[in-house]
């Protein structure tokens, strides 16, 4: 919803997620604020329903951290980027082994 409010109204949005809940819910929001500029698509991130070369930009809000294989969705990610498109992640990416205490600490893994 921030980013269709960035867009402006001849701008373009499309939100991707792979819950049929998620996106009910985003779409009933998008109608509140009556934008309506977004659309909502089934989807996952390794896999998006979107041509090459189509977005400006790719906003990953605590996605890329919650796919298997990131290699993959990186690679699928760019595939949809324009050249000198632009990739905002807001994930926690870690590259070593968290300690099962570490794990069950909720305060380090949120801001």
């Amino acid at each position: 919803m921030v980013a269709s409010k960035m867009v402006g109204p001849k701008g373009r949005v499309i939100g991707i997620d792979m819950t049929l809940e998620m996106l009910e819910k985003a779409r009933k929001g998008a109608e509140e604020m009556g934008a309506t500029n977004v659309e909502f698509r089934e989807g996952k991130a390794e896999d998006l329903p979107l041509p090459d070369d189509f977005a400006d930009v790719i906003i990953s809000n605590g996605v890329l951290n919650l796919t298997l294989d990131k290699r993959k969705t990186l690679s699928e990610w760019k595939r949809v980027l324009k050249p000198g498109g632009r990739l905002y992640l807001g994930d926690i990416l870690v590259s070593k082994s968290v300690s099962p205490s570490a794990l069950d600490d909720i305060s380090l893994w949120t801001g």
